[in-house]
């Protein structure tokens, strides 16, 4: 079962559906743009949004989320960015 960000969020967010795939075995794992967490239905492995979407952008994301789960995904955002710009730099 994969673990919603927000219940009963106030920025309305459009829920997207994409897949990722399963690091663990391969497998093709469905998430929701809202969920921070899903699980592999064939291994059990535990994998993250690292898309982040509304926590970047929602005024407000800390009453959602709370003040310590908004400042560990805007670091982990900023971590993102820094690798992308990295990955960038030496195309």
């Amino acid at each position: 079962m994969a673990k919603q960000i927000l219940s009963g969020c106030q920025g309305k967010p459009q829920i997207q559906i994409f897949e990722k795939v399963c690091p663990n075995c391969g497998s093709e794992i469905e998430m929701f743009s809202v969920d921070t967490e899903a699980v592999c239905e064939k291994c059990g492995f535990t994998i993250h949004n690292d898309m982040l979407n509304c926590v970047q952008w929602c005024k407000y994301a800390k009453q959602c989320v709370g003040e310590e789960m908004y400042a560990h995904m805007m670091e982990i955002a900023r971590q993102q960015k820094a690798r992308r710009q990295a990955a960038d730099a030496g195309k």
